[in-house]
Order: structure tokens, then C-alpha cells, then sequence
């Protein structure tokens, strides 16, 4: 594994995903949020915990940039990023959304946008990590 890469594609993938994040998140769905202020932190409190976020997001990113390093097998970066995508985002989506759904005081609109928002999300991050991704010169070498 390139871990030189790993790290840089979880930088890149954090920084996609953040802005990804408030424009979804922050501003598309900021209503539907705000009508569940006894599950959600109202907005004007939420830049206190930003450090939290961003490292939250930057720890998924590792993780996920990781693993797809693990399975990489050599194709093209954008097509083997979106197929990660497509897969990966199934863990969010069903665990963190769906599950989420049952456990949180929140409408049914806001899960099924969570679903979808999630499921985006997360093949957005494996399409950017596919295409930043690299392997290691001594792996491309052994794999080709």
C-alpha cells in the first residue's frame, strides 16, 4: 500500500466531503434539521464543534481510503472509485441513516434525505479517492 497516497486521498476525500457537507447538509437539508431541534444542535451552536467534525469526517476518510487501497486491483481510479462508492456508501446509508431513522426522534422526509444524501456522499468520496489513489511503485510493478 502507498500510505503517502492514503493520507493524501483522505485529505483530499475530507475537504470534498466537507464542502459536500454544508452545501447538503448546511444548507440544502439546514430546514428539515432544523425542525428536530431536540435531536439536532441548532446552527448558530454548531461552529464549536467543528474541530470534532472535520476530524470525524478526516478518521472516515483514512479508514475508507485504507481499504480501498486494500482492494485495489489496479484499474482505471475513477472506475474502481465509483464501484467502492457504490459500495461503501451501503454502510453509511443503511447503518448510520436507516438506523439512525429508528433510534432518532426525526420524520420520515429527513431519513429518506439522509439515505440519499449519505449514498452520494460516500461514492463521491470513493470516486475522489480512486482518482487520487495510487499504489506504491514497488506494488504497481509486482501487480502488472
Amino acid at each position: 500500500m502507498n500510505f503517502a497516497r492514503i493520507a493524501l486521498a483522505a485529505v483530499v476525500a475530507t475537504v470534498v466531503d466537507a464542502v459536500f457537507g454544508f452545501v447538503v447538509y448546511g444548507n440544502l437539508l439546514a430546514d428539515e434539521f432544523a425542525r428536530h431541534p431536540g435531536v439536532y444542535r441548532p446552527l448558530d451552536s454548531q461552529l464549536a464543534y467543528m474541530p470534532f467534525l472535520f476530524g470525524g469526517i478526516f478518521i472516515a476518510m483514512v479508514g475508507a481510503a485504507a481499504i480501498y487501497a486494500r482492494g485495489y486491483e489496479g484499474g482505471s481510479g475513477l472506475q474502481e472509485g465509483f464501484r467502492y462508492g457504490l459500495i461503501v456508501a451501503l454502510v453509511p446509508m443503511g447503518y448510520a441513516a436507516i438506523v439512525g431513522y429508528s433510534l432518532t426522534n426525526i420524520g420520515r422526509h429527513l431519513a429518506l434525505s439522509m439515505v440519499a444524501a449519505s449514498y452520494v456522499e460516500w461514492v463521491l468520496a470513493g470516486v475522489v479517492i480512486g482518482l487520487i489513489y495510487k499504489p506504491a511503485a514497488s506494488a504497481a510493478r509486482r501487480a502488472g
